[in-house]
């Protein structure tokens, strides 16, 4: 039953969240353009981390998952739309990367990159602590607690590098997260789950995109299901391979690597809008 609830939730939220947005007398706000020089909306992203987030709620077994959920979820949504909107002002593209925001810092200036930086990390923390540990030692407990705040954190980062076609982050979130919807806690899963293909079509069809608010939240859901799920060395592991394709992202296009082998290219392509002519 909290399996199916929590599906429900996030879908339902998700859509009703961009309906809502979308006639805000706002809205036009949002409008972007697009890699294909199409108008889209970013109300996408408000929409998917108000569905992901009380969808994955809604499956926590226990009130501190719950919380966990919320917070990471909410707060990586909320900093990440704010980076989205206030991002685009000039003054704040000229910093690139996190040297680039360190840069702008040394220089007196916070960056809305940095506010996004710093509330992911915020949240991914306590987050992480509200899902504890198993182990005993408070010396353990802590390690365990920052390393489920890197997973999530790093999650959050990992599906936002991918976010840069229509389709893509909340392609590679269900394909990364199902196995995550099978077991334990996998309600939550199921509830982050259930909001990104409620507004898949609408990506694929280039009418919205999700923006650092919608991979952003994603992301760091996800990262809370597989932070609840593993011990010490499962967070290790994860953030071992979270860390090695953020740094690989520093170096190689996601996007060329993508294009250039076949089936990858095939997987990303499925379902979306054909190209303007």
């Amino acid at each position: 039953m909290a399996y199916l609830r929590s599906l429900g939730i996030g879908a339902s939220v998700a859509r009703a969240a961009l309906a809502w947005v979308r006639r805000d007398p706002h809205a036009a706000e949002l409008h972007r353009t697009n890699f294909q020089g199409r108008t889209v909306t970013l109300a996408g992203g408000p929409a998917l981390a108000a569905g992901a987030t009380l969808g994955a709620a809604a499956g926590a077994t226990t009130g501190r998952l719950a919380a966990a959920a919320l917070t990471a979820g909410a707060v990586s949504g909320a900093v990440g739309f704010y980076d989205d909107i206030v991002g685009n002002r000039p003054e704040q593209k000229a910093a690139k990367g996190f040297a680039g925001h360190l840069g702008a810092l040394r220089e007196g200036r916070v960056t809305s990159g940095l506010v996004k930086i710093a509330g992911v990390g915020a949240a991914g923390l306590v987050a992480s602590a509200l899902i504890g540990s198993s182990r005993t030692g408070r010396f353990g407990r802590g390690v365990d607690v920052l390393l489920g705040a890197g997973v999530i954190a790093g999650a959050a980062n990992f599906v936002n590098l991918l976010d840069l076609r229509p389709g893509r982050a909340i392609k590679a979130g269900l394909i990364l997260g199902a196995p995550l919807a099978v077991g334990r806690h996998a309600s939550m899963a199921a509830g982050t789950l259930s909001a990104g293909a409620a507004l898949l079509p609408a990506d694929l069809n280039e009418e919205i995109m999700l923006g650092d608010a919608g991979a952003n939240a994603l992301g760091a859901l996800l990262g809370v299901t597989l932070t609840a799920r593993t011990s010490t060395a499962g967070r290790l592991a994860a953030l071992a391979v979270l860390g090695s394709l953020t740094a690989a992202s520093e170096k190689v296009s996601f996007t060329k690597v993508i294009g250039d082998t076949p089936w990858l290219r095939y997987v990303d392509e499925l379902g979306r809008r054909p190209p303007s002519s």
